[in-house]
C-alpha cells in the first residue's frame, strides 16, 4: 500500500478529482487552502497581495498497482500548465486495525 500526497494549484481541482475517479480511488483527505512555493520554476501560491493564488492538497492511500497509472494521469494535468504546479509524493504505508 502507498500513500500519495498531492499538492496542486486550486485550478487543477477538477483534473485531480477526475484522475482519482478514473483510477477508482474513493477515499482521501483534502485541504482546500494551503500556501506554498515549489522547489522548481513555478509561481508561489501564498494567498498574499503579491501572490494571491492558493494551492490545495490531499492525501490518499492506494494499493501499489494503482500508483503508476494515477501518477501518469496527474502528470498530464501538470504538463497542461507546468508553471502552476501539481506535485505528487509517494510514501510507503501500512494499514493497521485500531
Amino acid at each position: 500500500m502507498k500513500a500519495l500526497f498531492i499538492s496542486f494549484y486550486q485550478a487543477f481541482y477538477d483534473e485531480v478529482m477526475k484522475a482519482l475517479e478514473k483510477n477508482h480511488v474513493k477515499g482521501f483527505t483534502f485541504w482546500e487552502e494551503v500556501r506554498g512555493h515549489g522547489s522548481r520554476d513555478g509561481e508561489p501560491h501564498l494567498g498574499s497581495h503579491a501572490w494571491p493564488t492558493l494551492n490545495s492538497a490531499l492525501i490518499t492511500f492506494v494499493p501499489d498497482h494503482v500508483v503508476d497509472q494515477l501518477l501518469q494521469d496527474l502528470k498530464k494535468a501538470d504538463e497542461s500548465a507546468p508553471k502552476q504546479g501539481l506535485r505528487a509524493f509517494v510514501l510507503e504505508a501500512e494499514e493497521r486495525t485500531v
